[in-house]
């Protein structure tokens, strides 16, 4: 089947999640703002509340498949692909790990199950767990309460953010913290080397690059034209880059990128949080962006390699929307609709962040009431789910989904 995401509304085939696991019970409070989360999720919660997100998806005729199942298929072909996947974690893994990578790499060996080891990888692993007690007297009375050799990676739920699917390619982003860094080395191997994808996926973009830029930030707007955002997470220079790379490839469709520069701050964390296509000529968004919006067409210089740029000044961006998706008008659903108050609580719980599996049809979380009811008054199908524990997190439906197959729009 391959990849082909060439829009944000096709009919949802195929999609990639993870579900929540251990990652996330080794959270502790003193290392919440360091791993980039708010709270704690109760687990349990979120395994119930992520399993109906993926059941509402299968219901509507979704195939589901799971990050740690396609990474553990692609490493089951080979012995050597398996030593190296555990080689490529560690060396990602930090300094601690770095300093005990031998023992490291005789632990994560010694699993003999693969989807096992992934999960333990994403999980994390503590000094107890390996059973290290000889660590050097200074480090250890100095670092009582250094508890992990691999530190959890509880963001990886948000499968959105270490690689998008662009056309028939994939962008294999370079994070913006250091903490998931760690994220983008499962969608490597599954697309690199699962049977399902070996051979058939071009890289747009891949970790080794410079500057960061996350999968939040991009949005197939159809297919020629791509937007993406500029970002507290993703760079400028990152957005040329992939436009040089995705110019350069003879097979893809896409012609026109557009840079949508959002203020850089933790409640507006990548475009998909204020901004999300609904239907043919419908978006939800955060009315917040407005003010400050700046909207930049990018497209393939007369030189290999170059890019034109111009900015599009006093022109509304309902008006720039509707001109590339060729439609006569563009609706933008305000989150939290006419009420300033609902609209910056129901953003910071991703009310602008809906995952559409058809044209009209989208996935929502139940808690923005404000925003699904104006969803509703503007003909969109919603399906909600529960979010007490999944939006802790500070993402909603589309972070939680990396669509790997839509159908083409007529």
């Amino acid at each position: 089947m391959g990849i082909n995401v060439k829009s944000e509304i096709g009919t949802l085939k195929k999609v990639m999640l993870h579900r929540p696991g251990k990652e996330l019970e080794h959270l502790v409070p003193d290392t919440l703002e360091r791993l980039l989360f708010d709270d704690i999720p109760y687990l349990y919660g979120a395994q119930s509340e992520h399993d109906e997100f993926a059941g509402v998806l299968r219901e509507n005729g979704v195939d589901v498949v799971y990050l740690e199942d396609l990474t553990a298929e692609a490493i089951k072909t080979s012995a050597e692909l398996r030593e190296n996947f555990i080689n490529d974690v560690i060396n990602a893994s930090g300094d601690v790990a770095s300093c005990y990578s031998k023992e490291l790499f005789e632990y994560l060996d010694s699993i003999k199950d693969e989807k096992e080891l992934v999960l333990t990888t994403m999980a994390g692993v503590d000094f107890k767990e390996m059973g290290i007690k000889d660590r050097n007297p200074l480090t250890s009375l100095l670092s009582k309460d250094e508890r992990f050799v691999m530190e959890p990676i509880p963001n990886l739920y948000f499968t959105r953010d270490p690689f998008a699917c662009i056309g028939n390619g994939v962008s294999l982003n370079k994070m913006y913290s250091v903490t998931r860094n760690r994220e983008t080395i499962y969608g490597k191997y599954a697309l690199t080397y699962n049977p399902d994808y070996k051979g058939q996926v071009p890289f747009y973009y891949t970790p080794d690059e410079v500057f960061n830029i996350e999968g939040g930030d991009i949005l197939n707007l159809n297919a020629h034209v791509l937007a993406v955002g500029i970002s507290q997470r993703t760079k400028p220079e990152a957005i040329e880059k992939l436009a040089q790379n995705i110019f350069s490839d003879p097979s893809a469709e896409i012609d026109t990128i557009l840079a949508v520069d959002i203020p850089p701050i933790r409640a507006f964390m990548h475009l998909d949080t204020v901004f999300t296509q609904v239907d043919y000529d419908k978006f939800t968004v955060h009315p917040g962006i407005m003010r400050t919006l700046r909207v930049f067409e990018l497209k393939k210089g007369d030189k290999p390699g170059d890019i034109k740029v111009k900015e599009y000044n006093d022109i509304p961006f309902d008006q720039i929307l509707a001109k590339y998706l060729g439609v006569e008008k563009v609706t933008l659903i305000r989150c939290g609709g006419d009420d300033p108050i609902a609209a910056e609580r129901e953003q910071w719980n991703d009310g602008s962040n809906t995952l559409c599996i058809a044209p009209g049809t989208v996935v929502v979380y139940d808690r923005n009431y404000v925003t699904n009811q104006h969803l509703i008054d503007n003909g969109i199908k919603i399906l909600k789910i529960h979010s007490g524990e999944l939006s802790r997190g500070r993402g909603g439906p589309r972070c939680m989904s990396m669509p790997l197959y839509r159908e083409n729009l007529k």
